[in-house]
């Protein structure tokens, strides 16, 4: 067995509710674009398009009660509430009617934005990295797991920053359901345990700012709450 050349880098995870052991991440994927509200908000557009995806390093995620800095190169830091998919199971090219054959339970999540930076990324047809994809852009609460059957797709998602509400949707508006999303992405990836899917966020997305308070209720699940922090004082923030 070979040493690493670097120090071990460690495993990520979320406490799984009633149980003692952890749930340990391995990829984490977004979907986008699945509220026709928030497409209309974000003058996108009223299609339905397929769904598509892109990722957040497993390390971005950042567990219920953390403060999360500010991040640098950024003057337009937002919120995007979504209901988490945990994978405890292997699977690919899955369909529908067996996509939550693999889940291993639910959670409350938020997709840190850097609106400005995902502007600039999409105006250039760029990949979305620089405003999605940095350091604790996902925030996760516990997993729930699916056999608690406290969640349910009917339920609804609350958002708010500060105790004033900002997003209030039901799961039953997404364009792509829970098992329709699991099916597409195991069409591309082999999902593996460990694997988070964020399932998109409804209209109502803002700015927050260090001090803010952001907290997400979904339906029989476990709330989400995080505190916005100020950033490193190393990494200026962008200027005009």
């Amino acid at each position: 067995m070979t040493t690493p050349l670097l120090w071990p880098i460690d495993q990520v995870t979320l406490p799984v509710v009633g149980r003692p052991e952890a749930f340990p991440v391995r990829r984490v994927y977004c979907v986008g674009r699945n509220y026709l509200d928030h497409i209309r908000e974000m003058r996108e557009g009223d299609e339905r398009d397929d769904p598509f995806f892109f990722q957040k390093p497993a390390d971005a995620i950042v567990a219920d009660g953390s403060s999360v800095p500010y991040p640098p190169q950024t003057d337009d830091l937002q919120f995007e509430g979504e209901l988490v998919v945990a994978i405890g199971a292997e699977g690919a090219d899955i369909g529908p009617g067996d996509a939550l054959a693999p889940v291993f339970g639910f959670a409350a999540g938020i997709d840190l934005t850097r609106r400005d930076r995902q502007r600039e990324c999409r105006e250039m047809a760029r990949p979305w990295e620089a405003g999605k994809s940095f350091d604790h852009s996902a925030p996760c609460g516990p997993v729930l797991p699916a056999d608690q059957a406290a969640w349910s797709p009917s339920g609804e998602l609350r958002l708010s920053v500060n105790g004033e509400p900002r997003q209030h949707t039901g799961l039953n508006l997404m364009i792509w359901n829970v098992p329709e999303i699991i099916s597409h992405l195991s069409g591309s990836y082999r999902l593996m345990p460990g694997d988070l899917i964020y399932t998109g966020t409804p209209a109502g997305v803002a700015p927050v700012r260090p001090g803010d308070r952001i907290r997400v209720d979904i339906t029989g699940l476990p709330a989400l709450t995080v505190a916005i922090s100020e950033g490193d004082t190393c990494a200026p923030q962008r200027t005009a």
